[in-house]
């Protein structure tokens, strides 16, 4: 049996062969406590420590103990604890193991256990979009060790006292920080590239894209660039824009991969920007293959049903604001195009003559893969 002491040399050994192979790795995992528990099968975190069965540790040859522990940290560090929300804790766990064992695994010096759930195809995503991807096709006998903890739960050691989910946050958003600076002085080893999208949802403030489209609605004649948008939501905005128009042509895509649920989500957003802008003239199309509308755009009027189903294309959304006479675009007015999409589909040859923000699905396509426009995220459902 494991003794204390054991245990503690063994976690100090996996530390300082982490040190060696990835500087990166290391500092993160320098931030969690890794304690013993028997109350576990194998390991586990609540997002704040670690925890190890000893007799499961001792069972591990020394790269796959490395390979566990970094499975662990990464959860931490990543807040999947946190995370998680009210989503269904088995597939959500699923989910974050397909991406701490994608990034593990493309460091090439470490190992996982036999059985360690990998799924190439879905480790570029974020948690939240590889499991809105298994809520629409769900894994067959698929288990995982359920190892992400209640925040609270408590397995042993001295965990007295306590921390809040904000603390946790900024606790480890200056991990990932400190270890990023670290990788970089050192130049040795690399941050994964799976792990890119994760690092910024935890790094980064997560983006309203309402918010966003201000950039474009409020660039009219007299440039509201730089103003303080912290005035806009009081309204002193608008007695200076009176009069002034601003054109925002929205296509919502309609084809067979959008489910009733991005459907839905989708009409919200269309409801928001509606809400969003007083002085909004504009068009709303649904697009599948072909594109159904105008309907016009009225803060005031109703959201008229979808229409589609078919295949995806982009094509007819943009010739028909831009090429049809009697509708679209006028040709001088400012203005913007937002696309509400997965993005799979065929896109025009060439961008159009106004800017173009596109609203993509979790699990949508990568947005480097848009060949014009920027694009915005949503983070999940």
């Amino acid at each position: 049996m494991e003794t204390a002491l054991d245990f503690n040399r063994s976690i100090t050994a996996s530390l300082l062969r982490l040190r060696v192979r990835s500087p990166f790795f290391a500092t993160l995992a320098l931030f969690a406590r890794v304690l013993p528990s028997a109350t576990l099968s194998t390991a586990a975190t609540n997002g704040k420590d670690i925890f190890f069965n000893p007799e499961f540790l001792s069972s591990l040859p020394p790269a796959q103990l490395d390979g566990v522990l970094l499975h662990e940290v990464l959860h931490a560090a990543l807040l999947h604890v946190l995370r998680r929300g009210t989503r269904q804790p088995q597939l959500w766990n699923v989910a974050a193991d397909i991406v701490v064992n994608g990034a593990i695994s493309e460091q090439n010096c470490f190992q996982l256990p036999e059985g360690a759930i990998r799924d190439p195809k879905l480790e570029k995503f974020s948690v939240e979009e590889i499991y809105e991807l298994l809520l629409k096709n769900p894994p067959k006998n698929c288990t995982c060790n359920l190892d992400l903890l209640e925040p609270s739960g408590e397995m042993g050691g001295d965990t007295k006292e306590g921390i809040g989910n904000s603390e946790l946050e900024a606790h480890w958003k200056a991990a990932v920080q400190q270890a990023i600076a670290i990788a970089r002085t050192a130049q040795q080893g690399s941050i994964p590239a799976s792990l890119q999208r994760e690092l910024g949802t935890i790094t980064e403030p997560q983006l309203d894209w309402r918010t966003y489209l201000w950039r474009y609605l409020v660039r009219t004649p007299n440039d509201f660039t730089g103003f303080d948008r912290r005035f806009l939501g009081r309204g002193l905005y608008l007695e200076t824009l009176e009069g002034e128009t601003v054109q925002v042509f929205v296509g919502v895509d309609t084809s067979g991969s959008i489910s009733e649920t991005e459907m839905r989500l989708f009409l919200s957003e269309v409801s928001g920007i509606l809400s969003a802008y007083p002085h909004l003239t504009g068009e709303l199309y649904y697009v599948d293959a072909e594109a159904y509308g105008p309907y016009p755009l009225n803060p005031k009027g109703d959201i008229p049903t979808p229409v589609g189903g078919g295949g995806t294309s982009f094509i007819p959304f943009f010739d028909r604001v831009f090429h049809t006479d009697g509708c679209g675009w006028d040709g001088q007015s400012n203005g913007v195009c937002v696309y509400l999409t997965d993005g799979y589909g065929a896109f025009p040859s060439a961008p159009p003559p106004l800017p173009v923000l596109w609203v993509i699905t979790p699990g949508g396509l990568d947005s480097q893969e848009f060949p014009f426009g920027e694009t915005v995220r949503l983070s999940s459902f």
